[in-house]
């Protein structure tokens, strides 16, 4: 049994809590200041999107092209619509995939599938458009 009048707890915090609480409001304290500052400083451009293809392989119904699109902007694009080609001459084939997003100073990869071969011809990707999300 205790004795009448004591504390499991001490009255003054110990040094340790000093020291967890003042970095703990630093770091608060500079998030803070590092959030504004890129809100008043940033500039809002439209979105900057580039597509690249990283490899073509075969598959069991055709052809597969991966491709890295990035985009790099302070702005986010939505319904991101990239168009393959495959061109001789004319237009042999053409497919399309649609990003969800492509978030701003960021990169998503995809891929599109063709039935002819890609290799054997001039391949075309770009991007056709976006929206605002």
């Amino acid at each position: 049994m205790s004795a009448a009048g004591s504390s499991a707890e001490e009255k003054t915090p110990h040094w340790i809590e000093w020291v967890t609480g003042t970095i703990s409001a630093a770091l608060v304290l500079l998030m803070i200041g590092l959030i504004s500052w890129e809100v008043f400083t940033q500039e809002e451009a439209p979105p900057d999107l580039s597509v690249s293809v990283t490899s073509h392989s075969a598959v069991e119904n055709g052809h597969r092209v991966t491709f890295d699109i990035a985009n790099k902007s302070t702005t986010t694009a939505a319904d991101v619509t990239v168009r393959g080609e495959i061109i001789s001459g004319d237009v042999v084939e053409e497919t399309e995939v649609t990003f969800d997003y492509v978030a701003a100073e960021s990169r998503s990869s995809g891929a599109l599938l063709f039935s002819s071969d890609p290799g054997a011809h001039e391949l075309r990707i770009r991007v056709l458009g976006y929206t605002d999300p």
